[in-house]
């Protein structure tokens, strides 16, 4: 897993120190992840990038998003609509909203007990965790 990367900027850093090439196509892919707090769908990516007047195929969207996960630099993650993608961040959770589909991050800190008991339980030492929700919008209660 990669460092904790806090800018377009450091990410270029650590892909280069990987060793992988930093064409033109995965420079605009970074940019626009690090642009952006949403959870994307390539092809959203790809569509956000060709509105700006860049040239890059379906095909270099996809092909880069997976080589740039598998290193860690961006966050992917799966889902029964497809899979999303964000600029990496510091280990959070995340909260679906079943209404609308949007995902947000948040940072959730479980207490040590809860942590003390899944180590017990599998015999593992716990290094890191995210935690899904599942939301609905709250319904406003408009009587007065």
């Amino acid at each position: 897993m990669a460092p904790h990367l806090k800018s377009y900027e450091a990410a270029l850093k650590y892909c280069s120190k990987q060793g992988l090439r930093l064409s033109k196509q995965r420079q605009l892919i970074l940019k626009l992840l690090w642009e952006s707090d949403e959870h994307l769908l390539a092809r959203t990516i790809y569509d956000r990038l060709h509105q700006r007047g860049e040239d890059i195929g379906h095909t270099s969207v996809y092909q880069n998003l997976d080589v740039l996960s598998k290193i860690g630099v961006v966050e992917r993650l799966e889902t029964a609509e497809g899979c999303l993608y964000s600029h990496q961040t510091l280990c959070h959770s995340h909260v679906h909203c079943l209404d609308d589909g949007h995902i947000v991050n948040v940072m959730v800190t479980l207490p040590p007990e809860v942590i003390a008991a899944v180590e017990d339980l599998l015999g593992l030492e716990i290094t890191e965790y995210r935690v899904e929700f599942f939301a609905h919008h709250r319904l406003q209660n408009n009587s007065a």
